[in-house]
């Protein structure tokens, strides 16, 4: 069995989609999930799911507390789901390769620190964009910077769009095609 856990920081729309996509899955399972902010509503997505959910509090968020849990928990594999704090360098060594992030945009547009959720929509938008998309990556130690695994996008019409309407855009693009990419990408680092 390889073990997973989701890092979020949100309402967890994604990790959300993602436990229901590998619910029953005999082999990928989805074993914990945890959230750096104590009123997120990714706990109630896990507790909906019967996952284990943690908080990684301040004093917890250093590489030798994160890399002791992890080992505790036996984790294989990290997915970030709109998860916001910089994961400690020390920790994107020891699983090279083995964390993934979702990020809404096209990468390299609107991609570093700073640019999440809306601030990259608003961009989109004051820039009147005709399209824009989602970027599934690994992560290394610099923010948006791992390698690309797949990028889907979206059309848009500059004269109509509306922060609502690209969020709604890009939820749809998430909830597609995040799961179905982060099983792909498992399946052909273990060697299915």
């Amino acid at each position: 069995m390889i073990q997973v856990e989701i890092w979020a920081s949100g309402g967890g729309t994604n990790a959300d989609a993602i436990m229901q996509y590998f619910k029953g899955d005999d082999v990928i399972k989805i074993t914990a999930l945890g959230c750096n902010r104590k009123a997120a509503g990714a706990f109630a997505v896990a507790q909906k799911h019967s996952v284990r959910a943690h908080y990684w509090g301040k004093d917890d968020w250093n590489a030798a507390t994160i890399l002791e849990q992890l080992k505790k928990r036996k984790i294989d594999f990290i997915i970030l789901a709109g998860f916001l704090k910089l994961v400690p360098s020390e920790v994107t060594e020891a699983f090279e390769g083995k964390i993934v992030n979702i990020h809404p945009s096209l990468l390299p547009l609107y991609g570093g620190k700073d640019m999440y959720g809306d601030h990259v929509h608003e961009a989109v938008l004051a820039n009147q964009d005709h399209q824009t998309g989602i970027t599934i990556h690994e992560v290394n130690a610099e923010f948006d910077k791992g390698k690309m695994l797949a990028q889907y996008g979206t059309n848009l019409n500059p004269s109509t769009e509306t922060l609502a309407s690209i969020k709604t855009k890009i939820q749809a693009l998430e909830h597609t095609h995040f799961a179905p990419t982060i099983e792909a990408w498992i399946k052909e680092k273990v060697g299915f």
